[in-house]
């Protein structure tokens, strides 16, 4: 059983930064990763991190998004520059474990606006 706690969200102004972390309760999975959902729209991944540390990223994030990971694997960062409106959304961290269970934190918001 992992247990998934974020931190970092919040309000900032378009172009702004904001970082996320997620700490998990176990250093052995499968990937982490981070998904959002906004108002009226369905979840959406945003950027995943594997074990070995390879990292995905959805389309709409690529140059602006970076997931990176603590050297003792149980935390997972999200460094969100450059951002938009339309990034506003309530962020998820998500853990895949090597038992294939998917792992969801609680959830965090963050309000991009003027």
């Amino acid at each position: 059983q992992a247990q998934l706690l974020e931190s970092g969200g919040g309000w900032v102004q378009p172009g702004g930064s904001l970082r996320l972390s997620c700490a998990a309760s176990i250093n052995r999975f499968v990937a982490m990763g981070w998904y959002r959902q906004a108002p009226g729209k369905r979840r959406e991944l945003v950027a995943t991190i594997t074990s070995s540390g390879t990292t995905n990223y959805a389309d709409s994030v690529k140059g602006r998004f970076t997931i990176s990971r603590d050297s003792a694997m149980n935390t997972v960062y999200l460094q969100m520059d450059s951002l938009k409106p339309e990034d506003t959304a309530v962020y998820y961290c998500n853990l895949y474990s090597r038992m294939g269970t998917d792992y969801w934190g609680q959830g965090t918001q963050v309000t991009v606006s003027s």
